[in-house]
């Protein structure tokens, strides 16, 4: 038996990947030019799929980076004239805010406990150029429920309301009228190896990248906002991509499509809930967020305390492997990633042998 990695990203490879990749090196895609009527088709199918996974509105457009991470650096110098506000929770919402200090733009932050929610009663009189929020935060395993998410919008709807979905994409079924940019790495949920980040923009987020650039308020750098946007437009990227990833990712989006988006978002559910009802009535160990409508159905943290060693070990015995706390959490507890590449039955032996731990 193969390991089956429940790691939180990078994680499993969705069950077409290893037949993707073989292809794509038998027929040359991993060898031809970012420049070729080629990849141009490859950029398109991508789009494309992806647009019909998720349904997006005609008013968005798709383009590639290296990382969500240069994303949250991408818009510090595109998006960001005045102020953004940072809605944190832990480690990657924070991560999130300290770029866009690191970068020398202004921002505040609303921050609470790891494990909680901060407060999204946000109004005030500052004005925000754009607002960074996390669907679910990595770290922690916290789901934003989508009525606060969306209250965003509803408090500052003169602001760009930045998604950071890295855990939720293709997973959550967003109403992308009330945000305007999502951002995502295809190592998590799409199933995919690491080293490409998925960003979808908006034409109001464009707008405002446009009349930033147009005003000298962003960083011209060759891969910005607008360079990005412009040559997405002709199907292309301003420099040598990831052609194998993106390749991959627009294979797996299609596979994803076959088997049907709402029967992947109804598997996942139905593994987070025989999860969580296990780790309710564990004698050892709890989920760490106790709040049921806070609890991520992608990420599971589990606070396993001074038995985390153990539990680790014992389940990689069994060939399954999971993740280690993060931060400060490390040691503490683990990170189970529940994404549409664990089947019902691989997660049902997952819980099975957590619910035997002793």
């Amino acid at each position: 038996m193969r390991k089956v990695y429940f790691t939180p990203g990078p994680s499993g490879l969705y069950f077409t990947v290893e037949h993707h990749i073989k292809h794509a090196i038998k027929s040359g895609v991993t060898s031809i030019s970012h420049r070729s009527k080629q990849f141009e088709e490859i950029f398109r199918e991508a789009e494309t799929n992806l647009k019909t996974l998720l349904q997006l509105p005609d008013n968005y457009k798709m383009v590639f980076t290296s990382s969500a991470t240069e994303i949250w650096e991408k818009m510090a110098d595109n998006l960001i004239s005045n102020k953004s506000l940072h809605m944190v929770n832990g480690a990657f919402s924070k991560k999130f805010f300290t770029a866009v200090h690191n970068l020398n733009k202004e921002a505040d932050i609303i921050e609470s406990s790891w494990g909680d929610l901060p407060d999204f009663n946000t109004s005030t009189s500052e004005s925000y150029d754009l607002i960074g929020v996390t669907h679910n935060e990595t770290s922690t395993g916290v789901r934003t429920p989508l009525d606060k998410l969306y209250s965003l919008k509803e408090q500052h709807p003169d602001s760009i309301v930045a998604v950071d979905a890295v855990s939720s994409l293709p997973v959550v079924d967003f109403d992308y009228s009330k945000i305007d940019t999502v951002y995502a790495s295809v190592q998590k949920a799409f199933g995919l190896p690491a080293g490409l980040g998925v960003w979808l923009i908006n034409d109001k987020t464009e707008a405002l990248a446009r009349k930033l650039y147009e005003q000298s308020n962003a960083r011209q750098s060759s891969h910005n906002v607008i360079s990005l946007l412009d040559q997405a437009q002709k199907y292309q990227t301003p420099s040598t991509p990831n052609i194998l990833g993106i390749y991959l990712f627009s294979q797996v989006v299609g596979d994803m499509i076959n088997r049907g988006i709402q029967q992947i978002r109804n598997d996942v559910i139905y593994k987070s809930a025989i999860m969580y009802n296990m780790l309710d009535q564990h004698d050892i160990i709890k989920p760490f967020v106790q709040e049921k409508t806070l609890r991520s159905d992608t990420i599971i943290v589990i606070d396993s305390g001074e038995r985390t060693s153990d539990l680790k070990t014992y389940l990689s015995d069994h060939k399954l492997e999971v993740g280690n706390g993060y931060g400060k959490m490390m040691g503490k507890q683990i990170r189970i990633a529940n994404f549409p590449t664990h089947s019902k039955e691989q997660f049902e032996m997952l819980v099975d042998l957590i619910n035997k731990f002793e």
